[in-house]
């Protein structure tokens, strides 16, 4: 009789469960990046960062989205490769224009000096 009673609660938070899985799944593959790319925009030094990591990323979920086209998978998975595209994306931007930055900075010390 109890488990009755409590089946208007179970439902939501069942539910609630499900949705909070599918947000940490899309989600969570992009969190390490967001203090990265914070230190990478603070120092204005991407000397750590391996473009090579956001390559391999890059062609992984693109290839994953390609797969999903011949054949349907959950579509958390589909939505966390396209938010990792975009991530990756935006880390590649900083990184190239912090790098040239700098390289612009020090070739223009070497002309001065």
């Amino acid at each position: 009789m109890e488990t009755a009673g409590l089946e208007w609660l179970l439902g939501p938070m069942q539910q609630l469960v499900s949705w909070g899985a599918a947000g940490a799944m899309v989600f969570g593959g992009v969190v390490p990046y967001v203090p990265q790319y914070r230190d990478i925009r603070r120092t204005q030094n991407a000397e750590g960062f391996s473009t090579y990591v956001c390559l391999v990323l890059l062609v992984a979920n693109i290839l994953r989205i390609l797969f999903w086209f011949g054949r349907r998978f959950e579509s958390p998975l589909l939505w966390q490769s396209i938010i990792m595209i975009i991530t990756m994306l935006l880390m590649l931007k900083l990184c190239t224009e912090v790098r040239v930055s700098n390289d612009l900075n020090i070739k223009r010390r070497s002309f001065s000096g």
